[in-house]
Order: C-alpha cells, then sequence, then structure tokens
C-alpha cells in the first residue's frame, strides 16, 4: 500500500495546533508494558507522543513516513527520529516494551503493521492505538463545528476517517486485548488557536486543493459571532478511543 500524505504541507502547524494527550494516559501505558527499556512511536507525526513516553522509557524510536513531520518534530535526547513506513521499520527483533499509534492506525496497512509490531515486541510486550474525534466545547459553538466537520469540508475527508468516526472499534485488532480506562484530552483556547487545529485536518487541505481557497478563513466571521470576545479562552474536549493488546508472553 502506498504512503497517502495528507499532512505535510502543514506539517508546521500541525506541530503547533494539535491539542495534547494526557500525562495520565502515557503513565498507564507504562505500567503495562513488561519494561522501560524501548518504545516504538509508528506514525509519530510531529513527535508529540514520543517525548511524552521518553520521560517513562530509556529510549523511544520513532517514526513516520514524511520527512516534513520528522524535521518539525520536537527534539529529546532520548528519542531516535527515523523517516520509515510503520509496515517496514528498522527495529529489531523483539526488543521493544511499548509500540505506540496514536490518530495514524487508519492510514496503515493492518496486516503488514500487525505483523511488523508482533516482530519487534518482546513476549508481553504491549500494543496501543487509539484516536480521538471531533472536539466538543459545550457551548452554540459545537453546532457550527460540526456543520463545517461534516458539510463545509465533509466531502475532502479520506474515507479511512469514518474508522475515526467509529472510534476503532471497526478496526481489526492483532492481540488479545486489555480493558482500559477513560482518557480525554483537554484544552482551553482561544478563537485562533481553534481556527489554527482546523488548518491541520486533512479534509481543509483537500477543500484547499479542490477549490483554490481555504475554508477556514471563510468561517471566520461567522464562528467570531458564536464564540464572543476572540480572546475569550474556552474548555475544549476530546474523547480518546483506546485499543491496547498484549503479545503472548
Amino acid at each position: 500500500m502506498s504512503f497517502k500524505d495528507h499532512f505535510s504541507k502543514q506539517a508546521a502547524d500541525y506541530a503547533k495546533f494539535r491539542p495534547h494527550y494526557p500525562t495520565a494516559l502515557f503513565d498507564w501505558l507504562a505500567q503495562q508494558a513488561p519494561g522501560r527499556e524501548l518504545a516504538w512511536d509508528a506514525g509519530t507525526g510531529s513527535g508529540q507522543v514520543a517525548v511524552e513516553l521518553a520521560r517513562l522509557f530509556e529510549k523511544v524510536v520513532a517514526t513516520d513516513p514524511s520527512a516534513r513531520q520528522i524535521d518539525n518534530a520536537e527534539a529529546h535526547a532520548r528519542v531516535e527520529y527515523r523517516v520509515e513506513p510503520a509496515e517496514r521499520s528498522s527495529l529489531e527483533p523483539a526488543s521493544v516494551d511499548l509500540v505506540t499509534v496514536a490518530q495514524a492506525l487508519h492510514w496503515f496497512d493492518f496486516p503488514a503493521f500487525y505483523a511488523e509490531a508482533e516482530r519487534v515486541l518482546k513476549p508481553g510486550g504491549v500494543l496501543a492505538a487509539w484516536c480521538y474525534g471531533v472536539l466538543r466545547t459545550g457551548t452554540e459553538v459545537d453546532e457550527m463545528l460540526d456543520f463545517f466537520y461534516s458539510e463545509t469540508v465533509g466531502p475532502y475527508w479520506p474515507p479511512e476517517r469514518r474508522l475515526i468516526e467509529e472510534g476503532y472499534r471497526t478496526v481489526p485488532f492483532p492481540l488479545p486485548e486489555t480493558a482500559a480506562p477513560e482518557f480525554a484530552m483537554e484544552a482551553e483556547w482561544d478563537m485562533d488557536d481553534l481556527l489554527g487545529y482546523f488548518g491541520t485536518w486533512s479534509a481543509v487541505q483537500g477543500y484547499r486543493e479542490a477549490k483554490g481557497r481555504g475554508p477556514v478563513a471563510e468561517i471566520r466571521e461567522r464562528l467570531a459571532a458564536a464564540w464572543g470576545s476572540p480572546g475569550a479562552k474556552k474548555a475544549i474536549k476530546w474523547p480518546v478511543h483506546l485499543r491496547i493488546g498484549r503479545k503472548k508472553a
């Protein structure tokens, strides 16, 4: 399966505007791993997950097929970035305690990646994959957000987006699964933060390529009417949908 690059053109904004996963998620994942020697973050993007894992593991290998994503990733002494696909890593067999895939599994060739994950995982090693869907503010902004997501840029979402909308529930999984606590990402954003985040969506990039103009600027005025003062901060929340399994010891 060829690499579908939906993010390189907005790699710098991706690193700047994507929300951050809760610390409790990484603490819990590290507790599930059989050791703390090596973690692999596949489809690392801007390296956000890799840097979090580096708090807890001696070394993290973070891979992404996009060189531009890696170029914009956050440097860390215990993180080694490699430009390579998740389906064909350069990791040694049975060397990894924890494999993570954050908001990227839907782009992978499932059989090839799962074979690779099982190849590199130690006995008892853990594979964790998660995604998050449409954010919520609990205000009237949500209605406008849903319209923008479904109607304005809806036709430009890649077909793989459906798997995120289903919370990865329909994605095949290769290992016996473990029940996980509920996690959510939270942030305090002003309106420009939200608009910047919209700009990282693959559907927004698709809209721009099709129409020759970006849709984000076109909704700014309507969003401002619902938001109130543009500089006002609102609480943003994204539920995290996690699948986790363990290789046989």
